[in-house]
């Protein structure tokens, strides 16, 4: 499987904000993730049930900007900045580094999150 592909496409999904879509495709069914807050998933499932949760909690996109993408062998690492207004009257901006492992299918088996600030 080309993986660099498989990043180039991933990417472009989440920098259109379709992240929920993201993970259905792209994403094993065993799939794990952790981010800099310690929240962790363990399953293509949670993942999802997050990111629509997540989702569901922003009240506007000022926007997501996918900086560059390196990949080597079956990891990768991209770096984006998400900038929103959330129902809560809270914003969030992230500047963030996703990094990936990938399995000889080209889904995601592991997802971490690095704040790049």
């Amino acid at each position: 499987m080309d993986i660099k592909n498989q990043v180039q496409k991933i990417d472009a999904m989440v920098a259109q904000g379709d992240i929920v879509n993201a993970v259905k495709v792209y994403f094993a069914d065993n799939a794990n993730t952790s981010d800099y807050s310690n929240s962790t998933t363990s399953s293509k499932e949670q993942m999802v049930n997050k990111m629509q949760g997540f989702l569901n909690a922003i009240a506007k996109v000022n926007g997501i900007k996918h900086h560059k993408s390196i990949v080597d062998g079956n990891s990768s690492a991209s770096e984006f900045t998400f900038d929103f207004d959330m129902k809560d009257n809270s914003k969030i901006y992230w500047h963030e580094v996703i990094r990936r492992e990938w399995n000889d299918k080209g889904e995601v088996i592991q997802e971490e999150y690095f704040n790049a600030q």
